[in-house]
């Protein structure tokens, strides 16, 4: 299969990376100077340091000539990047199928990425989600992981699922493409938060506890946007979500972490030189979760230290101040 990747940060140039050993594959960058970098190197010397490009992996100089004649698009932009690369994709007068690996939901829209595939380029496009617990740098040193595959139509899904899996890269497909997108998207929130408990020394206890009410709360207003229960139970639920709060390589939780010490926001992404996807996901979702009554308060804390620039602590003490509830509530 031809598949092309869109967008080189670690998390594309990871899966061209993995997906080389079995598919011809064509990596592709917006700025022209990644994709020299990335040419002359053979490596992401900025995002993947240390991990040297398979032989076969090609990196696209065109972009039309890169989608052209691919039978496979995969799109592994930030969220932010989405819908320019669907433009793209749609003034190029692209067909392929496509996939996509990034997580979060689109500011100022509050979109889904499957619902800005559908406004772009139509709602009858063949295409899927890549979500689940995997960090990039593990992914790309061969390190085994299992992810989901949920896309519009099951037939593709079980297709592409089963065209890109490994005995390294377990891929399974599944038809909630709301609630793995849901599930990858608000994760990260419960990632900052996470963060900030454990910078504040609150404890296992503490973090245990924090993860299990925040996947409650992502099931709630999963389930609220259309996703299935049981998919929150899954690997695009709560194997992310382990993944996320608890690994040392998640931005997300760096971000909590950085908070808790003190840090300003500006001052950590700054220095983070990533994008942590919940950041701008917290404030749609807090958003999001207002205008439909959803209660989610672990969201509405840490948007509350994002963007009211609360001290972590105050607002910790807040959340735990709160009264008791049944634990299905």
């Amino acid at each position: 299969m031809k598949l092309t990747v869109l967008g080189a940060g670690a998390w594309g140039s990871a899966l061209a990376a993995a997906f080389s050993d079995q598919h011809a594959v064509t990596l592709w960058a917006r700025e022209l100077e990644v994709r020299r970098s990335l040419r002359d190197k053979r490596e992401n010397t900025r995002y993947l340091p240390g991990h040297r490009f398979p032989e076969a992996l090609g990196i696209g100089e065109d972009f039309e000539a890169a989608v052209g004649d691919a039978d496979l698009l995969l799109i592994a932009t930030p969220i932010a990047g989405l819908r320019a690369t669907l433009c793209c994709l749609r003034d190029a007068a692209v067909a392929s199928p496509l996939i996509w690996a990034c997580k979060g939901l689109e500011a100022e829209t509050a979109l889904l990425p499957h619902q800005i595939v559908a406004e772009v380029l139509g709602a009858q496009r063949l295409c899927g989600a890549l979500s689940g617990p995997s960090f990039a740098d593990e992914v790309v040193r061969g390190l085994p992981t299992a992810v989901t595959l949920a896309a519009n139509d099951i037939v593709f899904g079980q297709q592409t699922a089963l065209a890109l899996h490994s005995s390294r890269f377990r891929i399974y497909a599944n038809d909630d493409l709301p609630g793995v997108e849901i599930g990858g998207a608000v994760k990260n929130i419960m990632a900052i938060a996470t963060g900030v408990c454990d910078g504040l020394g609150l404890g296992l206890n503490a973090r245990a506890a924090l993860i299990t009410r925040g996947l409650a709360e992502i099931a709630r207003f999963g389930v609220a946007l259309g996703g299935q229960a049981q998919t929150f139970m899954g690997l695009a639920g709560m194997g992310d979500l382990i993944l996320t709060c608890t690994g040392a390589l998640s931005r997300n939780r760096r971000v909590g972490l950085e908070l808790a010490a003190g840090k300003t926001l500006s001052q950590i992404l700054h220095d983070l030189g990533h994008v942590a996807e919940g950041v701008s996901t917290t404030r749609e979702v807090a958003r999001l979760a207002s205008q439909l009554a959803i209660e989610m308060p672990i969201t509405q804390a840490v948007y509350a230290i994002l963007y009211r620039d609360e001290p972590a602590a105050s607002v910790v003490d807040k959340l735990l101040s709160r009264d008791p509830k049944c634990e299905g509530s």
